[in-house]
């Protein structure tokens, strides 16, 4: 396991693994928040008519 990280730290494609990785962690949290704040919105709007 510890030759696993040291591998993908010290490589130029390791990392650019992990950095694409870490891009769509991101993403798909940054998703999960949207999508949840508009899902709230729309519902507090629709229980307002």
């Amino acid at each position: 396991m510890l030759n696993l990280f040291k591998d993908l730290f010290s490589s130029d494609v390791g990392l650019m693994s992990a950095a694409v990785i870490a891009i769509t962690l991101g993403m798909g949290a940054f998703y999960v928040r949207y999508f949840l704040s508009h899902i709230a919105s729309d519902t507090a709007a629709h229980r307002n008519d």
